[in-house]
């Protein structure tokens, strides 16, 4: 590969100051209301987030996945128990998520521990999918090595055959996740790149807040 000099790719920041004695004193409610002013902004998927893992040999696994709730415990999101990021949980649930808006010149950092949520959590949002929805998820041995593509949309016909006479109910070997968070970071943009970064970090029953340098 021919070596592409990206120095000179540059963008600068001029966002909104972002002050330890404006934002909420709980770290989710700030990330409430930010999530809301991005999606007034019309950002295309806002809900967009990687979410980082430890590896099956201990390395960093990182993926974007969909933030489908966030609520006073931490944020949801739903996975193939049996796929990568699924089997590194169960193993190490400790995890992180980055949420980048950069129309809005800002980041979200959360790391904390994956919990599985309940059943009936996961049964309800599986039946809220389309129908197509259901049946990939229940078609696709995801992140196993498949021999092509013809053998995944012949799965997927097989599969859909198979349910026309009954429910397409949630499999157990897939369901949601909670990522509970014990650090959050707030970055905001700003000129000469004197970002702001606010950091909650969990205290007891308690969140401090401090500032990062940039």
């Amino acid at each position: 590969m021919e070596k592409k000099d990206l120095s000179g790719l540059r963008q600068e920041y001029a966002g909104s100051p972002l002050l330890e004695h404006e934002v909420d004193r709980h770290p989710l409610l700030q990330f409430g209301r930010w999530f809301e002013q991005a999606v007034a902004a019309g950002l295309p998927e806002p809900n967009a987030m990687t979410l980082a893992t430890v590896g099956q040999e201990g390395t960093p696994a990182a993926r974007v996945v969909l933030l489908k709730e966030v609520d006073a415990q931490g944020f949801v999101f739903y996975t193939n128990y049996l796929s990568n990021k699924g089997r590194e949980l169960q193993k190490h649930p400790h995890a992180a998520l980055v949420f980048l808006w950069l129309e809005l010149q800002r980041q979200v950092r959360v790391e904390g521990h994956a919990e599985v949520i309940s059943g009936a959590e996961s049964d309800a949002y599986f039946m809220s999918r389309p129908p197509e929805s259901r049946l990939g998820a229940i078609a696709s041995p995801q992140s196993r090595e498949i021999p092509s593509r013809e053998y995944l949309e012949e799965r997927y016909g097989q599969v859909r055959k198979e349910y026309e006479a009954k429910p397409l109910t949630r499999p157990h070997h897939w369901g949601g996740y909670r990522l509970i968070p014990r650090k959050m970071e707030f970055w905001q943009g700003r000129q000469n790149r004197l970002h702001d970064r606010i950091v909650y970090l969990k205290h007891e029953a308690d969140w401090l807040i401090r500032r990062l340098a940039p």
